[in-house]
C-alpha cells in the first residue's frame, strides 16, 4: 500500500493479525523492505508487522535531499499516525536502526522496544568520508557501479567468495535503488551524532552486530550499549553488516529471545495492575 506522509508517498507492507502489538522493521541504505522477508515471515504470526520503504528506496518516491535524522525519524511518526499506531516495537538495520536510536531520544512514549541491528550512533570522520565516497561513485557510475563493492564491505569475504545467492539479492536492491534518495541517505549520514544522547533512551534496547562488521564493528556498538541504561550487546558470529541475511538464524535468536523478554514483561507489568 501507498501512504502519504508529508512530502512523498511512502510504500509500505503490513502483515500479522489486528490486535497483536505492533513491530516495525526498517531497512539498511540502499537496500527495501524485502531486506526483511524471512523475519516478517517468521513474526507475522504473533505481532502486526510493519514495513516500509524509506524515503527514495524501493518504491517509495524519491524527492530531492539532502535528508536529515528528524526527517527521516518524522516520516516513520508520520506513518505511524496515518496508520493507528500507537505504540511499536521498532527492529531496524544500519540505517533503520540509527533511525531507532532517534525515535528512542526524541518520541520514547512511541517505542514497545528498540532493535538495533548493525547500527553504530555516530559518524567518526572515515564513516563520514566514506558515504561522500558513496556520493560520488553513484554520481559518477551509477547505482549499479556500487553493487559489487557494497556487497564485498557488507559481507565477510568468505561469503563472497561462496557467492551466496543473498548477494544477488543484494546487488539488485542496490541497483534498484534511486541514486537520489541515496545520496540524500547518504548525506544524513554523514551527520549521525547520536552518542552524546543516547543516555537519555529509556526504552527496552538490544544493539546486535556482526562480529567482522566493518562499519559498526563489535567494540563501536558496545560502547554505545553501554551508554544506555540497561541496554543489551550481542555479537553475531560469522556475519558482516548484514546480519540478518548473513547469519539470519542467529540473528533471529537474539532478536526473538529479547522480543519475548519484553512481552513477558508487559504481561507481568498487565498483571500487577489488574491484581
Amino acid at each position: 500500500m501507498m501512504v502519504t506522509v508529508g512530502d512523498t508517498d511512502f510504500h509500505c507492507r503490513v502483515e500479522g493479525p489486528e490486535g497483536a502489538p505492533w513491530i516495525t522493521l526498517s531497512h539498511a541504505l540502499a537496500n527495501n523492505l524485502t531486506l526483511w522477508d524471512e523475519v516478517a515471515a517468521r513474526l507475522k504470526d504473533r505481532y502486526r508487522v510493519l514495513r516500509y520503504d524509506q524515503r527514495g528506496h524501493g518504491l517509495t518516491r524519491a524527492v530531492p535531499g539532502p535528508y536529515s535524522f528528524d526527517q527521516l525519524v518524522g516520516d516513520v511518526v508520520g506513518l505511524w499516525d496515518a496508520l493507528g499506531v500507537e505504540r511499536s516495537h521498532w527492529v531496524g538495520l544500519s540505517i533503520g536502526g540509527m533511525i531507532g536510536y532517534g525515535l528512542a531520544i526524541a518520541h520514547p512514549g512511541r517505542l514497545l522496544s528498540l532493535v538495533a541491528c548493525d547500527s553504530r550512533p555516530d559518524a567518526p570522520p572515515d564513516y563520514a568520508d566514506y558515504f561522500q565516497y558513496r556520493i560520488d561513485s553513484a554520481r559518477e557510475k551509477g547505482m549499479a557501479g556500487l553493487a559489487q563493492p557494497t556487497v564485498e564491505r557488507w559481507f565477510t569475504p568468505e561469503s563472497v567468495a561462496a557467492e551466496l545467492p543473498v548477494l544477488e539479492r543484494v546487488r539488485e536492491m542496490i541497483r534498484t535503488t534511486d541514486p537520489v534518495g541515496h545520496e540524500g541517505c547518504c548525506r544524513a549520514l554523514k551527520t549521525l551524532a547520536f552518542g552524546p544522547r543516547l543516555h537519555r533512551i529509556r526504552t527496552p534496547t538490544l544493539i546486535l552486530g556482526g562480529e567482522r562488521d566493518k562499519g559498526a564493528p563489535p567494540e563501536a556498538l558496545a560502547a554505545a550499549a553501554a551508554k544506555i541504561p540497561g541496554a543489551e550487546h550481542a555479537v553475531i558470529p560469522g556475519a558482516g553488516h548484514l546480519t540478518v541475511l548473513e547469519n539470519p538464524e542467529a540473528t533471529l535468536a537474539v532478536i526473538e529471545r529479547f522480543l519475548a523478554a519484553r512481552a513477558q514483561e508487559a504481561e507481568t507489568t498487565q498483571e500487577g495492575e489488574t491484581g
